[in-house]
């Protein structure tokens, strides 16, 4: 079944591309400078964080000698988080943002959530372009364990689609779904050490970190840009396995409830 819809999926690549093509050039078709947003948006977060906590408040990590530590770990965290937000809050509409389209021409529906995957990844692409560039110009980059971001990126993304294809299939059927998750997202991104090191938090709380995966995920992104070590794998187990035990759940569902999500709309 699994190979049936990837020749489905691969088929219909042309649809895939130029969907993603559309959504990028609709996001700018009445800006003056069109595109370059996609560039100037990231340039300008990073440049502020930069100048603010490492030049006006010298704001600095315990045990890293770098006026640049905590803007690294600023952007590290915030950079990573919006990639899952990003992937998780467009998936849960994603069914009925293109009600239109479902009802009138035929697809494999599973290209939905991939389309929603490459378009959060081309945003995440080009803001992390000139993050890197920010750490090769500043002298921080982490050096070799900077391949260490591949597989963590891997999960992330994985953990992400497979929340969201649930979230989104729910969403159709009790709208209130949606509503509750993007409250949710919020407390979940203050429980996840984005902005401030775990270790201020009291170790009670701290070993609550655990339960929350994305905490450990956003832990590994700073570990490798701002430390320049390794990522603890073992960490790294209980993600890898929800994010595929949350894959399987979410296409088990949306294959199970496909037809049902048609008439719903």
């Amino acid at each position: 079944m699994a190979v049936g819809m990837l020749r489905s999926v691969w088929s219909y690549r042309g649809f895939i591309s130029s969907s993603v093509k559309r959504e990028f050039q609709s996001r700018y078709r009445n800006s003056l400078l069109g595109a370059a947003w996609t560039v100037l948006n990231p340039l300008a977060m990073i440049v502020v964080y930069t100048v603010i906590f490492s030049q006006v408040m010298k704001a600095k990590l315990p045990g890293v000698d770098n006026s640049f530590a905590y803007s690294i770990y600023l952007c590290a965290g915030v950079l990573t988080w919006g990639l899952f937000a990003d992937i998780v809050s467009r998936a849960q509409n994603v069914f009925l943002e293109h009600a239109n389209l479902i009802k009138k021409i035929s697809f494999p529906r599973i290209c939905l959530p991939i389309i929603v995957v490459l378009n959060a990844g081309i945003n995440f692409a080009i803001i992390f372009t000139l993050f890197i560039a920010f750490l090769l110009f500043s002298g921080s980059f982490p050096g070799i364990s900077f391949i260490a971001l591949f597989p963590v990126l891997a999960i992330q993304i994985g953990f992400a689609i497979g929340l969201g294809i649930i979230v989104g299939v729910l969403n159709v059927f009790f709208r209130d779904v949606g509503q509750f998750f993007a409250v949710l997202l919020q407390f979940w991104f203050w429980f996840t050490p984005v902005v401030y090191p775990s270790t201020i938090l009291p170790e009670r709380v701290r070993d609550y970190l655990n339960l929350n995966p994305m905490a450990t995920l956003v832990m590994a992104y700073q570990n490798i840009l701002v430390h320049g070590k390794w990522p603890e794998w073992s960490t790294l187990a209980i993600p890898a396995v929800l994010s595929i035990v949350l894959c399987a759940i979410g296409m088990r569902l949306f294959r199970r409830r496909v037809g049902e999500i048609v008439d719903e709309l």
